[in-house]
């Protein structure tokens, strides 16, 4: 059995955002050799996420808006974990909903997603450096 870790580093701009990286995993499923087996790609920080979805540029506004109503950032003072100094309860929310990590099947050599699969980084408590692990294991 093969076995191949590479990290991601990002660090947005912004607060929030959403960056497609497919192409980077697949660069990773490659530089691999695996055939055939599994990759985890995980968020190393507890503000960001990796998930699994469509790249268009409407539903990426609408999980932007959708967040924004399950875990308002404003006013910070409704969150008790704000209380510790930090304003990033909200972001600590999102991630929760939009998940740490996925685990694609690798066959033939390459990811195998479903038709528009993409696979994303999500920022929630952005303007700092944080990374993302890629594991391939297999044959």
């Amino acid at each position: 059995m093969k076995s191949h870790r590479e990290e991601l580093w990002f660090e947005l701009p912004t607060r929030r955002g959403f960056v497609n990286i497919t192409p980077r995993v697949e660069a990773a499923v490659r530089a691999s050799g695996v055939r055939e087996g599994l990759v985890l790609v995980n968020a190393m920080h507890i503000t960001a996420s990796v998930f699994i979805n469509d790249d268009e540029p409407g539903l990426q506004a609408d999980f932007e808006r959708w967040l924004e109503r399950l875990a308002p950032h404003a006013p910070t003072t409704q969150y008790d974990h704000n209380r510790t100094g930090e304003d990033n309860a909200d972001a600590h929310l999102k991630r929760q909903v939009m998940g740490r990590e996925v685990v694609v099947a690798i066959t033939g050599g390459k990811l195998d997603l479903g038709p528009w699969e993409q696979v994303f980084y999500g920022e929630f408590d952005g303007r700092r450096r944080k990374r993302v692990l890629i594991k391939v294991v297999g044959e």
